[in-house]
């Protein structure tokens, strides 16, 4: 039996051709990297792929922002302009979600189990800012961010977006859910 986590070889080389396309397109994002080296360490951790064709059919458009030396590890970001459009309209987590469904509302589910189901970590405002060096990115949606436990423990959670030249953070309570507000994950591989 075939693990649901695992894509075929045609899959595999589809994403592999919209990644390299991608890649190349955005060179800013990676400056001084070859593909030939992602390509590579993609191909040596097959497993990783599935989390990053679940970044992209959800509307990420995941590629390489940074390397870490230390690791030989690349690292995949959500690059879309707008926040991930099928990961929106979500909770920041189950206890957020449980809440909105007991008022009998219902939220397309909520960041933390999204992104474990993905195999992906929601960017810390740290990513997020380094994220908008590279680019302008949600000008016009918002993008939960990975909330710190002291702020989650008093009802809140955090989330950003890129306005009037600047990153601004905000603060909501984690049941709260939009249109406009999904999240942005990250991968090593």
């Amino acid at each position: 039996m075939k693990n649901k986590k695992e894509l075929s070889p045609e899959k595999r080389e589809e994403l592999i051709r919209v990644l390299k396309a991608r890649f190349e397109k955005n060179m800013n994002r990676h400056k001084g990297h070859e593909w030939a080296k992602v390509q590579a360490k993609l191909e040596a951790h097959t497993e990783k792929l599935w989390s990053i064709n679940e970044m992209e059919r959800t509307g990420g458009e995941p590629d390489i922002v940074f390397h870490d030396k230390k690791t030989d590890e690349y690292i995949f970001y959500d690059c879309s302009a707008e926040t991930p459009k099928d990961r929106r309209k979500i909770c920041y987590d189950r206890e957020g979600q449980e809440e909105r469904e007991k008022q009998g509302l219902h939220p397309g589910g909520n960041v933390i189990d999204m992104a474990a189901d993905m195999g992906i970590e929601p960017l810390t405002e740290e990513q997020y800012r380094e994220l908008q060096k590279l680019g302008n990115f949600d000008t016009k949606t918002q993008s939960w961010l990975k909330t710190p436990s002291d702020i989650r423990e008093l009802g809140g959670a955090l989330f950003a977006d890129y306005r009037f030249g600047h990153v601004f953070v905000y603060h909501n309570t984690a049941p709260c859910f939009y249109s406009g507000r999904a999240f942005r994950g990250a991968l090593k591989v």
